[in-house]
This record gives structure tokens, sequence and C-alpha cells, in this order.
């Protein structure tokens, strides 16, 4: 490969595993694909549970390939190693990666190249841009800014006058494909996520409930043993529909910083209920913790509530329990069921 041609390549991939039987892989799993990419290139950010961000600029050198021959290799080894398949998208930064990622299925890689984000970006809905969340979608939408093309159409200075100044700027560098991050070698984690698949489309609410009290009880208990609260709950359904399947994704801030189970499972429901899926046939759910930080510095509303405080007495008993005898040693009634 040629300097001049080696300039002209994407070289962010961004990667999502599913194993081959179907789901995420477990923590372990996890662990050996990102020493996997670990050894094509340093730049390896994780984005746990099933993602990875990789810079491979040094790595299509060395291997002679461009990015899709590259990430056709990482995905026979990952396929024979750990018997897990990869969604790539390949870019020339970290958003349009992670978007292209999203356009990919498992076993195929997604190509932006290099100069061609408008084309790929002008079509997609305003809400498929980062850091779009419903309520500015819905508020774009209104103004007839319905499509990232549109939104690149639109002077800056009308899009700060909808949104806000900065938030304006953002869309308008993020519409034209400018994206100012880089890929992080060994970030700390910012969130924490799980994921529960059902074995065929689930059309039952209370079923539905139960994984996603599965989820708070698992990534609750997994804060807390490490020390964390996180400030934010982001639910993703994926569903049934006419073209497939489409995933959804909201999320919402806690009233405060927290890791107890309780108070994640009543804003997993709320957050659930604004869906409105009640016939929606639901293949998946996912639950991310946004936003962590250190439980010791967080600050915590003081309650005189003897039931919250008996709830978390008994929560930091579970909690020694599991940590000795496993992680279905205690668990709610309601799972158990």
């Amino acid at each position: 490969m040629s300097e001049q041609s080696e300039t002209l390549q994407p070289a962010i991939l961004c990667l999502r595993f599913r194993r081959v039987g179907g789901g995420v892989p477990d923590g372990a799993g996890y662990a050996g694909l990102l020493a996997l990419l670990g050894s094509f290139t340093p730049a390896v950010e994780a984005a746990p549970p099933d993602g990875a961000l990789a810079d491979v600029r040094g790595a299509l050198r060395y291997f002679g390939r461009d990015a899709a021959g590259l990430a056709a290799v990482v995905r026979v080894r990952a396929l024979a190693l750990h018997g897990v398949d990869c969604a790539i998208g390949a870019a020339e930064n970290p958003m349009l990666a992670r978007m292209a990622a999203r356009r990919a299925v498992p076993g195929t890689t997604f190509v932006v190249p290099v100069g061609g984000a408008a084309a790929f970006l002008a079509d997609r809905p305003a809400a498929a841009l980062d850091g779009v969340g419903a309520a500015t979608a819905r508020t774009l939408c209104g103004y007839g800014l319905d499509s990232v093309g549109r939104i690149a159409a639109a002077p800056l200075g009308t899009l700060q006058r909808i949104t806000g100044v900065r938030t304006g700027r953002e869309l308008w560098e993020r519409s034209r494909g400018i994206d100012r991050t880089a890929v992080v070698p060994n970030a700390a984690a910012r969130s924490v996520a799980a994921e529960r698949t059902f074995p065929r489309d689930e059309l039952g609410r209370e079923r539905q409930r139960r994984a996603l009290m599965s989820l708070t009880e698992e990534l609750g208990a997994r804060m807390r043993g490490e020390g964390q609260v996180c400030r934010s709950l982001a639910v993703s359904v994926r569903y049934a529909d006419r073209t497939g399947y489409s995933t959804l994704t909201r999320s919402r801030t806690l009233r405060e910083p927290t890791a107890h189970s309780a108070e994640l499972t009543a804003l997993a429901y709320r957050i659930h209920d604004s869906f409105a899926l009640q016939r929606a046939r639901v293949r998946g759910i996912a639950l991310r913790a946004e936003g962590l930080g250190d439980a010791g510095r967080a600050a915590h509303q003081l309650t005189f509530d003897p039931v919250d405080e008996r709830a978390r007495r008994i929560e930091a008993v579970a909690d020694r329990l599991r940590a000795r005898f496993g992680p279905q040693a205690v668990m709610p009634g309601r799972l158990a069921a």
C-alpha cells in the first residue's frame, strides 16, 4: 500500500460483538476480544459490554490492507478464537465509525470512504446523529429538520437559535461528519451495560419487566462491588417492525447518583413505559448505566424513611452473600418465580 493511498483510507474501526449463538460475550470473552484487537493496534478503546473502537492507522501499513481487508482479518480471528462474529464500521473518525457499525450486520463491514461523509449522512434521520436524543429530534423535526442532510444545510445561527449555542455548534459540525474526538486507549469506563435476549419475540409486558429487573440487579451489584454510582440510565428495546428489527433507546437522569437497585429499577420501568410498546414483539432489552463516578464522593440525600433504609441494609447483606456464594445466592422473589 502506497503512502498516498494509506492517507485516503478510513482508519477508525468500530466493532460490535455478537456470539454465534446469540447474545453478547461474557466478561472473560469480552476481555479476550479486546486483547485480540490489541494485537493489531495499541489504540483500542473499550465500549462495554459488546463494542470497541480501534485506530488502525499503523496496522493498515503493517498488514498491507485497506480498512475492509483488515476488518475481515479481525473478524476471522474473533470467530475462530472466541466464537464471536463482528459487525464492523470503518470511517475516518469515531462518530462516523459508530454510525457505520449500526448499519452493518454481523459478518459484514460498512465502510464510509474518506470524503464520503455527506453522502452517507444525508438521508439518515435526525435521531441517528450522535448526541441527538428524542427531545432534540422532536424539536428539529418541528422545524422541518428531520434528516441529517437538512440539518447540514441549515445555517449555523439557525441551529443555535433552535437548540442553543453549544448544541447548535455540535449539530452543525456532526451533520457535516466532523468529529473532534479520538480513540483513547485504556479509557476509564464511563458506563456499564448488560443485555437480555429473549429466545423468541416477546409480547408479555411482565416478562419484559422481569428482564429489566434482572438487569438493574446485575448492574447495581456490579457498581456497588466496584464502589461506583451512576447518574443516568439508558434503556434500549429491540423489537420487530415492518423492516425487520429496530431499536429504540431512551435515557433519563436519576434524582441523585446511585447504585441502589430499587432506584435503578423504578427509573428503568418509567423509561420502559415511555416507549408505549404494548403490542410490540420485543426480542431484546439492554440497560446502560451512564455517568459513572466514585460512590465515596457522591452526595446522598438523607431520608427518614425506615423502609428505604431497611432496603439498603438488606441489599448490603445480599451483596455479601452473593460475593461468597455466587450471584444466584440471593435474588428478588419476582425473579425467582
